[in-house]
């Protein structure tokens, strides 16, 4: 999916959820010069840096840097660097109807899970789950040709990502979802998407059998394996670093019906090397 950006155009960098540790000023820095040396020219929220306090910014004054550069029309794409707990804090604050006016794409990862399903929820438009700081980590040479080729050029590099099938073959449908942890946030509030006829997409940073059982039964308690139309497992980090048992495929076979699709991929989530996927776009999974 070509994201129409061209050398020269500006992008907004925001930071809705925790906000950086000044004593890490270095590594946006080094996203900084990335950036520009891509010949895209990047325009920094105020609300940067923590206050004081995890928050760079009160959530009104988060929600309006994030509503500003969807305003403003030089700016191209929208980009959030940051991950934490407070992003759902600025979903009353936002100015939906200025989101909706315009095609530029939001891309976040992980806390901006909440964010990205409430812009399709309450627009019907589209946003990236995936954190541009994978250009300056661990798979930073990959990762930078494949942005560059992908938001600058017109290859889907970036977006494709790797599945095999855990039961049935294959389904399709509107992608919702994204953490499991904070896309819980937005149950029971006017941001949570309809899971009717839609792909779950679920991976996790934290968390081990205790938590995942309780969001399983959350999903279920919602309805939610009834309703989906199939579920993409991405990485669970703590659970496959610390080689938890039950897994979570296993977990996740105790709450759903033996016809229900999974897939599962290995560069959807938290890690350095993870591609990007869409939140809120129709999307074909077919083994």
């Amino acid at each position: 999916m070509q994201m129409e950006m061209k050398p020269g155009d500006k992008i907004g960098i925001v930071c809705c959820s925790n906000g950086w540790e000044k004593r890490k000023e270095t590594k946006i820095r080094r996203l900084e010069s990335l950036l520009l040396g891509m010949r895209l020219v990047p325009v920094f929220s105020p609300c940067i840096f923590e206050r004081g306090s995890v928050e760079s910014g009160s959530a009104q004054e988060r929600a309006q840097a994030l509503t500003d550069f969807y305003r403003d029309h030089a700016i191209k794409g929208i980009f959030d660097i940051s991950g934490g707990d407070i992003a759902n804090g600025i979903l009353p604050y936002l100015d939906f109807g200025a989101i909706a006016d315009t095609d530029k794409k939001f891309w976040g990862y992980s806390d901006l899970t909440t964010v990205l399903n409430a812009i399709y929820t309450k627009t019907g438009k589209s946003s990236v789950l995936y954190q541009i700081c994978n250009l300056i980590y661990d798979h930073a040479e990959e990762q930078q040709e494949n942005f560059r080729n992908t938001v600058l050029g017109n290859n889907e590099t970036l977006f494709q990502f790797p599945f095999t099938f855990l039961q049935g073959n294959a389904m399709e449908g509107i992608v919702v979802g994204g953490n499991i942890r904070c896309f819980l946030k937005l149950a029971g509030t006017p941001y949570f998407p309809t899971l009717a006829d839609r792909i779950l997409l679920l991976e996790s940073l934290g968390g081990t059998v205790p938590q995942m059982l309780t969001y399983f039964s959350q999903l279920r308690q919602l309805g939610a394996f009834e309703q989906v139309r199939g579920i993409v497992l991405g990485t669970f980090s703590q659970m496959e670093q610390e080689k938890c048992q039950p897994d979570v495929w296993t977990l996740l076979k105790g709450f759903i019906s033996p016809e229900l699709p999974v897939a599962r991929t290995a560069l959807v989530g938290h890690g350095t090397d993870s591609r990007a996927a869409l939140i809120g776009e129709y999307k074909k999974f077919a083994a």
